[in-house]
């Protein structure tokens, strides 16, 4: 039976935590940082949550 590919795109920016749930950066963190503010690169280096909308979608491409 064919199975579903891992997207590589999405498992490089996610990361699977041991109880389920998926962390994941604050977009717009990734390159052209110098225009931004100093507090929303503090912001954005600080790890999230995928929300439950989000994870029902994303769960199978991981």
């Amino acid at each position: 039976m064919p199975k579903m590919k891992t997207h590589k795109g999405t498992s490089k920016v996610c990361k699977v935590r041991p109880g389920g749930t998926i962390k994941i950066g604050h977009p717009g963190t990734r390159h052209n940082t110098g225009k931004k503010n100093a507090a929303s690169n503090r912001a954005g280096r600080t790890a999230a949550n995928l929300s439950n909308s989000d994870y029902k979608r994303i769960k199978d491409l991981i």
